[in-house]
């Protein structure tokens, strides 16, 4: 398994138990207390590291390339998948997918933003960075969605949107703005859950929900901590202090009223363990959607109006 920096003292032993194991059986020798002892101090330190998380390190997790990306969680979240392409406009952007499916028998809209699995799909994925028909395809599938009255589930994983000539020519800041005002008037639940990267408008453009979920080390902000990092100090190599600064991971963000719930991920990050995160998510998605289901469009609006406008709340205090 790829490890991140942090985790270098755990793969090795990781390494070194699963030779033990292999030898073992090859040579027919009873290494059982050997391996229970290095088992036994590789859980020790897991709980050590992961107990102990600085906000860079779950910003590094987030961008695990192991990490599970939006068609993953859709085959193993939904079943009857069926991808709906393009914006009408323009061109099918393979930056954000999405379509109709069934969430334990219940009909959804799901979408989300797909990263690449190598270089050449990441191309073709663009990294997972949206252009404009992107954001127009998305709030197609939103219309779509309120027209049969289903609800609308959206998963965030992206470093921001496409900020090249051509996005900009189309008309890519309009795009996300206009999905954040037709968003917050859509007459359907919206559940949205950061999977990875949340960065900035890139994931606010499909963000404007009832409900914001975020994963255990996934992370949403208004600025990458290297681009932070760039503007503060100069240098992106202090983007680890950036990142302490911005608050940007679910704790911080569910006491600033940004997120309403962290789902909990497997010890070492989704990637460890894809199908148990899965079952959280979904877990967690239902019962959301249970509870939005019985209001009515009047009272959805009115609580998503509310809950976005409480945000940012500050008080001045006179010395």
């Amino acid at each position: 398994m790829s490890g991140l920096d942090f985790e270098k003292p755990i793969i090795e032993l990781e390494t070194k138990i699963n030779e033990l194991k292999n030898l073992g059986k090859t040579r027919k020798v009873d290494l059982d207390p050997e391996i229970k002892k290095l088992e036994q101090k590789a859980a020790k330190m897991k709980e050590e590291i992961y107990s102990k998380l600085t906000d860079w390190q779950r910003v590094q997790i987030a961008r695990h390339p192991l990490r599970p990306y939006t068609l993953d969680y859709i085959n193993m979240m939904t079943s009857e998948f069926i991808e709906v392409h393009g914006d009408r406009l323009f061109a099918d952007d393979l930056a954000l997918v999405g379509g109709f499916a069934k969430l334990n028998g219940h009909r959804i809209m799901i979408m989300g933003h797909q990263k690449g699995r190598d270089t050449k799909d990441n191309i073709r994925r663009n990294f997972g960075c949206a252009h404009p028909e992107g954001y127009r395809k998305a709030m197609r599938l939103m219309r779509l969605a309120e027209k049969f009255g289903l609800p609308v589930v959206v998963l965030i994983d992206t470093p921001g949107a496409y900020p090249g000539v051509g996005a900009e020519e189309r008309g890519q800041a309009q795009a996300i703005a206009e999905n954040l005002m037709d968003m917050a008037q859509l007459k359907t639940p919206v559940v949205a859950t950061i999977i990875g990267e949340g960065g900035s408008g890139g994931a606010l453009g499909v963000a404007v929900a009832d409900r914001v979920l975020i994963l255990q080390n996934a992370y949403y902000s208004v600025i990458s901590p290297e681009g932070c990092a760039s503007i503060l100090w100069r240098s992106s190599t202090k983007a680890p202090e950036a990142a302490n600064a911005l608050k940007l991971t679910g704790e911080h963000l569910l006491k600033f009223g940004i997120v309403d719930e962290v789902v909990a991920e497997p010890e070492g990050g989704a990637h460890r363990d894809p199908e148990a995160i899965a079952a959280q998510l979904k877990k967690a998605i239902l019962r959301n959607i249970k509870e939005l289901t019985p209001l009515s469009p009047e009272e959805l609006l009115d609580q998503r109006y509310e809950k976005f406008r409480r945000m940012g709340h500050f008080q001045t205090v006179e010395a």
